[in-house]
C-alpha cells in the first residue's frame, strides 16, 4: 500500500462539447444531490452556457463552497456546467467504482473547504484538491474493497428504497381520508396560515456570515417530509446584519423557485428551527389546521402548482398563485387522526433511517480503515 494524491489517480476532465446539443443531459447544480444526479429529463442548452463534458462514471463535483457536498458519479455521459469539476480516474493505477467513495469522504470536504479561494464566491481549485492525500492498496485490493462497498451501498438503497414505499402509504393514507370529505370547503392557502414568511440570502462578501452554527437551507436542501441540514451554515452576525431569519420548527416548508421544479416540487416540515433563503416560502397553520395536514394537502396539488411554473433564469412558480392554491377545510379530528397515523409511519421510517446510518457508518469505517481517509494530514 503506497500514499497518494488525489492528482495521481485521477484527472480533472476539461473535455468540452460544441456540438448539437438536442436531447442530450445537461446537468446542473441543482440537479446534483449528495451521492446523486437528479435529472430526470433532458434539457436543451439554449445560450450555450453549457460545454464541460463528462462521461459515465466520472465524478462531478460542486466546486462552489456552498455546494461542496454535491458530489455524485454520472450515470450517463452529458455535459455540464462550468461550476461543476468533473474528476476521473486513471484506469491504469485507480479503480473507478473506487472513486466515488472517495470523493465523497467528509474529510475530503474539510480538505476542499480549507482550501477554498475567493470571498465573493469562495469556490475549490482542482489544484488545491488534487493534494488531498490517502493510501491506494494495489489494483487487487481495490476490486474487492470496491465489491464490499457496493454490495454495503446497494443495500442502503433497499432500505432507501422502503423509505419511499413509506411515503407513497402514507400518500394514499390521505387520499382515502380526505377524499371523501364531500362536505368541506376550500379556501385560499394564504387563509390557512397565520403568517408566511420568506427567505433571503446573506451577503458572500462576507466571508464572516458563514462557519457558524445555524443551519442555513436552499430549495436543494428540502426533500419530500424532510428537511437536511444544508451544507451552508450562518453565523449570529449573518443574521443581525442581514433580513435573514429563523423559521420556527414546525413550519411547512415549499420550496417557490427552483430549477428543478420541473420534476417535484419539494414540501417539508422543519423538525429544528432553521434559516430560509429567497427560493423558500414558509407557512405557519392556523389552529385549525396541522402542519401535516397542510403539507399533504399542498403536496398533493403537486402537479397543478408545477403547471403554473415561469421559465425566467429558473422554474419560477409565483407566490400569488401559491397562495390562491385551494385548501379544503377538513375536520380537525379528522386531521389529527392523519396526524397519527403519519407519527407510526414516521416510527417505521425512523427505525429504517437508523439502520442505514448504521450502514453509512460502517462503509465508512471500512473506507477509513483501508485508504486512511479519516485521518487528518
Amino acid at each position: 500500500m503506497s500514499q497518494v494524491k488525489l492528482g495521481d489517480v485521477a484527472v480533472e476532465s476539461r473535455e468540452t462539447y460544441k456540438g448539437d446539443k438536442t436531447g442530450m443531459p445537461i446537468v446542473g447544480l441543482e440537479h446534483i444531490t449528495p451521492g446523486e444526479v437528479t435529472l430526470s429529463n433532458w434539457d436543451t442548452d439554449t445560450d450555450n452556457t453549457f460545454t464541460k463534458r463528462f462521461r459515465k462514471g466520472d465524478m462531478l463535483f460542486g466546486r462552489r463552497r456552498a455546494y461542496l457536498k454535491k458530489a455524485a458519479q454520472a450515470p450517463f455521459d452529458g455535459i455540464c456546467s462550468g461550476d461543476i469539476t468533473v474528476i476521473r480516474a486513471k484506469e491504469d493505477c485507480m479503480l473507478p467504482e473506487l472513486l466515488p467513495f472517495i470523493i465523497q469522504n467528509d474529510n475530503l470536504f474539510d480538505f476542499a473547504v480549507g482550501k477554498s479561494a475567493g470571498s465573493l464566491s469562495p469556490r475549490v481549485k482542482w489544484d488545491n484538491l488534487k493534494n488531498y492525500t490517502f493510501e491506494l492498496p494495489s489494483m487487487e485490493k481495490q476490486k474487492k474493497l470496491a465489491e464490499v462497498l457496493w454490495s454495503i451501498n446497494d443495500t442502503l438503497q433497499a432500505y432507501q428504497n422502503l423509505l419511499t414505499q413509506t411515503d407513497a402509504l402514507v400518500q394514499a393514507q390521505f387520499v382515502e381520508m380526505f377524499d371523501n370529505v364531500s362536505d368541506g370547503d376550500y379556501i385560499p392557502l394564504e387563509k390557512c396560515c397565520a403568517s408566511i414568511q420568506g427567505g433571503s440570502t446573506p451577503s458572500m462578501k462576507h466571508d464572516e456570515y458563514y462557519g457558524g452554527n445555524i443551519p442555513f437551507i436552499k430549495s436543494g436542501d428540502v426533500k419530500d417530509e424532510y428537511v437536511s441540514s444544508g451544507a451552508l451554515w450562518l453565523t449570529e452576525k449573518a443574521l443581525k446584519n442581514t433580513t435573514a431569519k429563523y423559521v420556527p420548527e414546525g413550519t411547512v416548508i415549499v420550496v417557490v423557485r427552483s430549477g428543478i421544479l420541473k420534476n417535484s416540487l419539494p414540501v417539508a416540515i422543519a423538525s429544528n428551527p432553521v434559516v430560509i433563503n429567497q427560493d423558500l416560502k414558509a407557512f405557519i397553520p392556523k389552529p385549525e389546521f396541522t402542519s401535516q395536514y397542510l403539507a399533504w394537502a399542498i403536496r398533493s396539488n403537486e402537479n397543478k402548482l408545477l403547471s403554473m411554473t415561469r421559465a425566467m433564469t429558473v422554474d419560477n412558480i409565483e407566490s400569488r398563485e401559491l397562495y390562491s392554491l385551494p385548501i379544503k377545510v377538513a375536520p380537525i379530528d379528522l386531521q389529527h387522526k392523519f396526524e397519527f397515523f403519519v407519527e407510526q409511519a414516521d416510527k417505521s421510517k425512523s427505525t429504517l433511517q437508523n439502520t442505514i446510518t448504521s450502514l453509512q457508518t460502517t462503509n465508512r469505517c471500512i473506507l477509513e480503515n483501508a485508504l486512511g481517509t479519516g485521518r487528518k494530514e
